[in-house]
């Protein structure tokens, strides 16, 4: 018997689909959303940060008055509802699954949401991962989302191409951190969005440097950074630079990050999203 299609033609052996002759297919969010804006945060690979700059990104907008939700695509390792101090199970209704939201409004959808509890493996092949990442946008009743900010997994692999072939992508903001190892990595995932047509909207450079706290100098413990070379390399508009700082990991793990006031850091990133939508 023909198996079911999960429209995931990365991971098909089937020659002769009718998929692959009519390409991506952008898929529809339900009834009750009304979504504006997408924006994926990605990288090469993990350990850069990138769910911390999502969530920044994330408490930064909503601070600014824009009406923000969270999709977790990084399924086999979400840590956003930790970083947000969101808890619990997600309920359902007969028009779909109502997302959860944190103490300041932001709408968040993640696999820990529907897991035993938090600490439950999720060891899941390619084409289930994908096939969930589609249900959080069109079976998820997000109400109206300006900017909808997509946590993506590391790498470039079956997520990567669901969500930039299903989902309307409207840009991306890569994450990054000044070894040059790291930075070559980020060009993949750069290289890979502009093949896709979707614009690159800027890069952050995490643990880009930290602040001796009896002299106040900036020291570059992984060298000198290299966001600026990278940015200007693929054409990237924006750069901001993260630092090292403990209060990232405290906040994160009390679930406060959007207590802490990166509007200055990530503010060229901001000004970027909000460029491209107006």
């Amino acid at each position: 018997m023909t198996e079911e299609c999960t429209h995931e033609c990365s991971s098909c052996s089937v020659g002769d689909c009718a998929d692959r002759a009519t390409g991506p297919v952008t898929l529809e969010p339900n009834k009750r959303s009304n979504i504006k804006h997408v924006i994926a945060v990605v990288s090469g690979k993990g350990g850069v940060g990138k769910s911390l700059v999502t969530s920044l990104l994330a408490t930064t907008m909503q601070k600014k008055g824009y009406k923000v939700g969270i999709l977790d695509a990084d399924v086999t390792g979400p840590s956003i509802p930790k970083t947000l101090g969101i808890g619990g199970h997600v309920t359902a209704d007969e028009d779909g699954i109502n997302p959860s939201e944190d103490k300041n409004g932001i709408k968040v959808i993640s696999v820990n949401f529907l897991l035993p509890s938090e600490d439950t493996p999720v060891a899941w092949r390619g084409p289930v991962v994908s096939g969930i990442i589609t249900q959080f946008w069109n079976e998820v009743n997000w109400g109206d989302i300006d900017i909808m900010f997509v946590d993506m997994p590391p790498g470039t692999s079956d997520v990567f191409l669901t969500i930039f072939h299903q989902l309307p992508v409207d840009g991306i903001v890569t994450v990054s951190a000044p070894q040059e190892l790291v930075s070559m990595i980020v060009g993949k995932a750069v290289n890979l969005a502009h093949d896709m047509d979707t614009p690159v909207i800027g890069l952050v450079e995490n643990m880009a440097y930290f602040v001796c706290d009896e002299c106040g100098k900036k020291h570059f413990v992984y060298g000198e950074p290299q966001g600026a070379a990278v940015a200007e390399k693929y054409g990237i508009p924006a750069i901001a630079t993260l630092p090292i700082d403990p209060d990232f990991a405290k906040l994160c793990d009390e679930g406060r990050i959007s207590e802490y006031d990166v509007d200055a850091d990530l503010d060229p990133i901001i000004e970027q999203i909000k460029a491209t939508f107006e």
